[in-house]
């Protein structure tokens, strides 16, 4: 890595040069696919914690500019594709935890997740703190908390079986003829039949501005036990971890220690907004990675600044997207954030099970996390990870 930000950082005449529609399309439909997975999850999580319009454009407009920026910048500077997002396991975890916990809680819980993960690229210890936890064990904590929610996406069939059923089935027919983009089809059929039907406002349309919320955090043992220690964990080795396998197998290479540090300096300030922990983008970093992105692997950092660009101008529009998607039903919702999750639900069982030397461990984090047990008022994540460490401990013992 270079020693100087300014020093490395292309003209924008160079950056024009190398780039091509290839490479922005990726970076569009890297966003696009955002929209249509994580951020349907993080808007289950709102409607959870009953949340308005209002502080959850706030939200949205904080992951929005800090991934956004974090894309742009870590792209010019490295010069190679570094999409940035936020945390999908995270989302996930908020949808449960977000109702026991006070919004100040909250807040605090993603503050001190980016410290965490601040101190961590800092140090240079990632490496050595996945090694902590092996990756059964982390994969089983990840599957659990994606497993539970993945199947309540599927409670709509007692209340809209109609619309469900032909969800379900136009997802089956569209993950045949376009795999990649059959999420994307499928909100974007939503949203016209929704507008249609009048179920979505005309105004939705419409360019509305976020409405930026401050909230200041508080700490509690409980939110940084059951909240940010899950947080943090899922995050490295769901996001960050997977992020830098798939640079590696598309053969970028770069150290983890200026991706985790840009990421959770843009997460403090996103985090007083309600802005949950930015990271390394895993679902959609294979779009701009991959000769998708463009042939030569020297023009795909591309992908990232424009990925970065259209994040940045997704948060202008917060208020807007936001009183769209909040025009479905919570029935749709639901199944399209679950659908989002299959690929992730099924990589994090593979993951579990492939590590035979702590297949156990792993199963018992699993089966844990994905009960929904809380104890002393702290999560099943928690609990979870904590079992399949004990498990892991006495196997070597005995």
């Amino acid at each position: 890595m270079p020693d100087s930000l300014a020093d490395r950082l292309p003209r924008p005449a160079s950056v024009l040069r190398d780039a091509s529609l290839m490479s922005v399309t990726a970076g569009f439909l890297a966003v696009l696919i955002s929209f249509a997975g994580p951020l349907l999850i993080y808007l289950q999580a709102a409607v959870a914690m009953d949340v308005d319009a209002a502080l959850f454009s706030s939200w949205v407009a904080a992951i929005f500019a800090g991934a956004g920026v974090a894309s742009l910048v870590l792209s010019l500077w490295t010069r190679i594709p570094v999409l940035v997002a936020w945390s999908a396991p995270g989302n996930v975890l908020l949808v449960t935890v977000g109702p026991t916990l006070s919004y100040p809680e909250i807040i605090g819980a993603y503050v001190l997740s980016a410290l965490a993960i601040l101190l961590i690229g800092l140090s240079g210890a990632f490496d050595r703190l996945v090694r902590l936890v092996p990756a059964g064990v982390a994969a089983g904590m990840m599957a659990g908390i994606l497993f539970r929610f993945g199947a309540d996406a599927f409670v709509g069939f007692e209340t809209a079986p109609v619309m469900v059923a032909t969800l379900l089935i136009a997802f089956l027919v569209l993950s045949r003829l376009t795999p990649r983009y059959a999420l994307i089809w499928l909100l974007a059929g939503s949203l016209i039949y929704m507008a249609l039907r009048g179920g979505a406002g005309r105004a939705s349309f419409g360019l509305a501005m976020p409405e930026m919320t401050v909230a200041w955090p508080v700490f509690s043992l409980d939110a940084a036990l059951g909240f940010a220690l899950p947080l943090v964990v899922t995050t490295l080795t769901g996001q960050f971890l997977a992020g830098l396998a798939i640079l590696k197998a598309n053969g970028f290479t770069t150290p983890a220690r200026p991706i985790l540090t840009t990421a959770s300096l843009l997460s403090l300030p996103a985090a007083l907004f309600g802005g949950i922990t930015i990271a390394l983008a895993s679902i959609t970093m294979a779009l701009g990675a991959s000769e998708e992105s463009h042939p030569d692997p020297d023009r795909r950092y591309v992908a990232g600044v424009a990925s970065g660009l259209f994040f940045l101008l997704g948060a202008l529009s917060a208020g807007s997207i936001v009183s769209l998607l909040r025009g479905l039903p919570t029935e749709l919702i639901a199944l399209l954030a679950g659908l989002a999750l299959l690929g992730a639900i099924a990589k994090g069982m593979s993951d579990m099970l492939g590590d035979t030397a702590n297949r156990q461990a792993g199963m018992l984090t699993f089966v844990v996390t994905a009960s929904g047990v809380s104890v002393l008022g702290i999560g099943a994540a928690f609990w979870g990870l904590v079992v399949g460490l004990i498990a892991l401990q006495i196997g070597r013992l005995i």
